[in-house]
């Protein structure tokens, strides 16, 4: 198969812009007119392939329905922070970790009078206080609000913070006045959102992910695979994307939508993964190899479906290409990770192929009936040359986040002993 055949996804509706941009967006909407561009602005974030969870205060709602910004984002809009069926969700200390960006627009004279004190009297205020991810705010006010000493003040209090305030604008506003205090445009706050790129572990860098199953034909209608999801090898596209990298992600036949920012590139067999795989990683920093490559192939594929006769059938098979030794044995290399599928003595086996695989680091985990495949939650137990680290079971996606920071530091590792070794020498 010529690979200009592949089919290649790219999540991104602007191929041009950069690919480590915040992709999960906490949009805080306070009380005020304004409001009503908020629904816009989840829509221009969301074209451009954010995520977006909405957080309402309690004035917010009586300008704009939750409702109104659920079917825009696709998500629930959290409202209270005594919701105890959201809280056992996603909590609100969740949220907060789970933004990559809070942007708050509008944010009304209140909120930011709350915020600059400190207060955590409501979701959004508590939200604010308890994230890590960079806070943006967008106020929207009377031209008054917005030239009194108090609101003058709490600006410069929440400057000093290192909280981003974008705008206001001039211009007529709701009340008839003309002057300062108009909400940027939606699409003016979606710019400046994408026009920021995240600083992550991995950040500049090219990581290539294979994942999901391939299929080895065996007549028109049938085929060998197993039973992987792909949901492992997509967690961690989502992950190094997050953590900056641009992602290439080089995919067995799944049930999962591309990832947004990540390009993607479709095979079926082993031989057109081990390709793909090879016509990427040339300029790769990383390679993942999260598939679950084949082992064998049918040594031939019948023109004709195979009919039915006698109680037993013989298949010949033969070894499929190594992908992942293939690309540890490269020189230069990526730096190179192996995953391990076992059903026992799991450390053993992973640590031997670690070691027969020449790999720079080997994720293993458990797999077998309601084990791994197929399911949304995994656990790994992540092994290096002198080292280990188990990774608890949780979901999929947190997985892939934890991994892919102890990938970061076992990588900076490497290149820094790359440096070091000559000089000792």
């Amino acid at each position: 198969m010529e690979l200009a055949r592949v089919p290649v996804h790219n999540g991104l509706m602007t191929p041009d812009r950069t690919q480590s941009v915040p992709r999960r967006i906490l949009l805080g909407v306070t009380g005020g007119i304004a409001a009503y561009k908020a629904a816009e602005l989840v829509r221009c974030l969301r074209e451009q392939g954010a995520e977006v969870q909405v957080v309402m205060t309690e004035a917010a709602q009586q300008f704009v329905t939750a409702l109104t910004f659920q079917a825009l984002s696709g998500r629930p809009v959290r409202t209270d922070l005594w919701d105890s069926s959201a809280e056992a969700a996603m909590g609100h200390i969740e949220l907060a970790r789970w933004a990559q960006l809070v942007l708050v627009a509008p944010a009304s004279a209140d909120f930011l009078a709350r915020l600059a004190g400190g207060r955590a009297d409501d979701l959004l205020a508590t939200l604010v206080l308890a994230t890590a991810a960079p806070v943006w705010v967008a106020p929207a006010m009377n031209r008054l609000m917005w030239a009194n000493a108090a609101t003058v003040a709490n600006i410069a209090t929440l400057t000093t913070r290192g909280i981003r305030v974008l705008g206001p604008a001039s211009g007529e506003q709701a009340c008839g006045e003309i002057g300062f205090g108009r909400m940027l445009e939606a699409q003016e706050l979606a710019d400046a959102v994408f026009a920021t790129e995240l600083e992550g572990p991995l950040r500049g860098m090219h990581v290539v992910i294979s994942a999901g199953p391939t299929r080895e034909p065996l007549d028109p209608v049938r085929f060998i695979s197993n039973r992987s999801s792909g949901k492992m090898g997509y967690a961690l596209a989502e992950a190094a994307r997050d953590a900056g990298a641009r992602v290439t992600l080089v995919s067995g036949p799944v049930a999962l939508a591309t990832p947004s920012g990540v390009a993607r590139i479709d095979v079926e067999t082993a031989a057109q993964m081990y390709q793909a795989v090879h016509a990427t990683v040339g300029a790769a920093d990383i390679y993942i190899g999260a598939a679950a490559v084949a082992d064998y192939a049918p040594a031939a594929c019948a023109t004709q479906k195979i009919k039915k006769h006698g109680d037993i059938m013989d298949l010949s098979l033969h070894k499929a290409p190594d992908i992942l030794a293939s690309v540890a044995a490269l020189s230069p290399r990526p730096f190179t990770v192996g995953f391990a599928a076992e059903t026992c003595e799991i450390e053993k086996h992973a640590r031997e192929k670690l070691i027969r695989k020449k790999l720079d680091l080997i994720a293993a985990n458990e797999v077998g009936v309601e084990r791994a495949f197929d399911r949304d939650e995994n656990a790994l137990l992540v092994l290096w040359s002198g080292g280990q680290r188990e990774l608890a079971l949780k979901s999929k996606s947190d997985l892939a986040r934890e991994f892919v920071l102890l990938l970061a530091e076992r990588y900076m590792l490497s290149r820094a002993q790359r440096v070091v070794e000559p000089l000792a020498s």
